[in-house]
């Protein structure tokens, strides 16, 4: 039986980094098309957003020098001479005393420097009570405020959100050049492992959490899932259906059949994959610890923990990681973290590194994590938490009040 020879977790992190490079398929797509995905370019504004000075509210264009002073005792007083309708240009100008009436987001009127709100003012026929004064460029947007012509908006690398794309929509950018979406191979492994859907478990069969879990993390970072279904603990078939489904994708993640037991293949199948083969067998974490990683002829093929709390929690940590080297995305951009305070002590053994699932939770309008306890059995655990803690290996633990990084589940 081969022994596991733990690595640290930084050093599992550097190894990613070191031995996996961007995949540098470039496409261009519609931006209706463009969330998740990542930018090959930067990209500029050719205008100014908005082009022209607009209202944030609804209102009277004025003047502002002519509201100062302007009280419900003592209000100023204005002609009414036009409207300034949606969507067209704002034709008259506004002069002296005068007040010109604008919707929100409408055209400020030539002469006009503010908006008075409707509720601070009385129409009484053509002439308009104001009951308070405003400051030069009040209620209103400048030109080129939003965005400046040859203003850069977003930088190669970033990962296009749902705000993103709107933006891009402003300034009339309607196709965009993106890396394609890296395609991730996932395969379940294990006797006792059955589909999702099977309706009468037999003794000692569990259905298949991670190839459903996993699959819906992969894709929630913006990558295309190939599944390859449940493999029996056969090394022929096993590898046959290895090789198979690696020749397809660019990352291969094999879910079970990680540790040391004399049925566990995965990493003999990931030196027949490719050079150099496995280069992580075992990492100092809890959960999670018999954890492979491998590189073949330059692909990344993963081998989970079959325990669907371990299985989850690793992906999170390095598949996330790795999927981020292969998009060639921005640093950071998978990871969002919080700091908070944890709710309670919790002991750690040095050396290792432990990831503790917890809640948030507001507490006296403060933010804290809850810790989640429980085995790397049990996907309820997963389910109750929003993200997780972690405790460094040369730390004894973290205690009640103590400021933590969370890493939000993605």
């Amino acid at each position: 039986m081969e022994l596991l020879n733990v690595h640290q977790v930084n050093e599992v992190k550097n190894t990613i980094k070191k031995e996996f490079q961007p995949i540098k398929r470039e496409i261009e797509v519609p931006i209706m098309d463009a969330v998740g995905l990542v930018l090959a370019e930067d990209i500029f504004s050719n205008e100014d957003v908005p082009g022209f000075n607009r209202s944030t509210v609804d209102g009277y264009a004025v003047k502002a020098s002519n509201t100062y002073g302007s009280s419900e005792s003592l209000p100023s007083f204005f002609n009414i001479i036009g409207t300034v309708e949606m969507g067209k240009e704002a034709a008259q100008e506004v002069n002296e005393g005068e007040a010109i009436y604008v919707p929100t987001g409408g055209m400020l009127p030539k002469g006009a420097d503010a908006v008075v709100m409707v509720e601070d003012v009385e129409e009484v026929g053509d002439l308009l009570n104001v009951f308070e004064q405003v400051a030069p460029m009040e209620n209103v947007i400048v030109r080129g405020e939003d965005v400046k012509e040859h203003e850069t908006i977003l930088r190669r690398g970033h990962r296009l959100r749902p705000q993103d794309l709107g933006g891009l929509a402003a300034i009339g950018i309607t196709k965009v050049l993106v890396f394609d979406k890296i395609k991730v191979g996932l395969m379940s492994t294990g006797d006792e492992i059955v589909p999702p859907d099977t309706l009468a478990l037999l003794p000692g069969q569990v259905r298949d959490i991670n190839g459903v879990s996993i699959n819906a993390a992969v894709q929630a970072l913006g990558a295309e899932v190939i599944y390859g279904g449940i493999v029996k603990d056969e090394y022929d078939a096993y590898l046959k259906k290895s090789k198979e489904l690696f020749e397809q994708v660019d990352f291969l993640i094999l879910s079970g059949g990680s540790s040391m037991g004399t049925k566990d293949y995965t990493s003999q199948v990931m030196n027949e994959l490719g050079d150099p083969g496995v280069l992580v067998h075992g990492i100092s974490i809890k959960p999670g610890k018999p954890t492979i990683l491998a590189n073949c002829n330059g692909k990344p093929v993963m081998g989970l923990p079959g325990h669907p709390v371990s299985a989850y929690v690793l992906f999170d940590l390095f598949g996330r990681l790795i999927m981020h080297r292969l998009h060639g995305a921005e640093e950071n951009i998978f990871f969002k973290q919080l700091k908070v305070k944890i709710s309670r002590n919790v002991p750690s053994q040095v050396g290792r590194s432990d990831y503790i699932r917890v809640v948030l939770e507001i507490r006296d309008d403060e933010l804290w994590a809850i810790p989640v306890f429980g085995k790397s059995g049990l996907i309820t655990n997963l389910v109750k938490a929003d993200g997780m803690v972690e405790i460094p290996q040369f730390k004894e633990g973290v205690v009640e009040g103590e400021l933590v990084n969370v890493t939000l589940f993605s």
